[in-house]
């Protein structure tokens, strides 16, 4: 892909793929090589998390659209190269850890399964997303964030203790920014009703948690949901927007630093 022409998003916004694509097949072997290589660039790139979680559905028989998406995805990485998660210096003070959690939904075609993405934040910096598919069919967008909520919040108490082990010092309960105001209640209320009962009972871990004040639960509006990032194909002003509010950033080299 040197001397590409490089692209502004990481996947065209409105795409939807299909294990169902009645395109040509690709070599299968070298596709999973490409995605494989392209995982490695998940955990420095969340912005790249959607992109490949999404082309890696595709492995067992891919097909050249599901290529074409892929060689997509290497024309941005190759016009955004010397990006990467950028972490200033602290400025004291205890760091607090903040998670935010959205879903697509219905996002995948072939199911109708949706995506959840999660980001959890520690002083500001972030040090654990997530972007994938759910095992389940939602039968609301209540359900769904509920599950995705569930899920983060697995992930904010697991960094709680791992926090408290490292520093020796307790943390206060991580704080997850939920965008679904029924979700939020749904977690919150500790009784089973008809819109309920039919989710699976390892989700209402996350009643559990809220309960025992393991989780503080809040809402944020759709616009500040940096969540958005990992569950869906954005266009390039959103896209953009997002990355800098997550600290993915262009890596200044020492030497260019000390030019400046």
């Amino acid at each position: 892909m040197a001397g590409c022409r490089a692209n502004k998003t990481p996947m065209e916004e409105k795409i939807k793929l299909s294990k169902a694509s009645t395109a040509a097949k690709v070599d299968a072997t070298g596709y999973r090589s490409i995605v494989g290589g392209l995982r490695y660039l998940v955990h420095t790139r969340p912005d790249l998390a959607f992109v490949v979680g999404y082309v890696s559905r595709f492995m067992e028989d891919p097909r050249e659209d599901h290529l074409a998406a892929v060689k997509h995805l290497f024309r941005y990485v190759a016009g955004t190269v010397d990006y990467g998660v950028v972490y200033p210096r602290h400025n004291g003070g205890k760091a607090e850890l903040i998670g935010y959690n959205d879903n697509d939904m219905a996002g995948d075609i072939d199911g109708r399964k949706c995506t959840s993405g999660l980001i959890f934040f520690l002083g500001g910096c972030p040090i654990s997303w997530q972007s994938q598919k759910q095992r389940i069919v939602a039968l609301s967008t209540c359900e769904a964030e509920y599950v995705a909520a569930a899920t983060a919040c697995c992930q904010g108490v697991w960094l709680k203790r791992l926090l408290q082990e490292i520093t020796r010092e307790d943390h206060r309960a991580p704080v997850l920014r939920v965008d679904n105001q029924s979700a939020i209640e749904l977690a919150k209320n500790p009784v089973l009703h008809d819109r309920s009962k039919h989710i699976d009972i390892r989700f209402h871990f996350i009643r559990d948690c809220v309960t025992g004040g393991r989780i503080i639960l809040g809402h944020v509006g759709n616009g500040q949901q940096l969540a958005d990032i990992l569950t869906k194909p954005l266009g390039q002003k959103r896209l953009v927007q997002l990355m800098v509010k997550i600290g993915v950033e262009k890596i200044k080299h020492e030497d260019q630093a000390s030019a400046c």
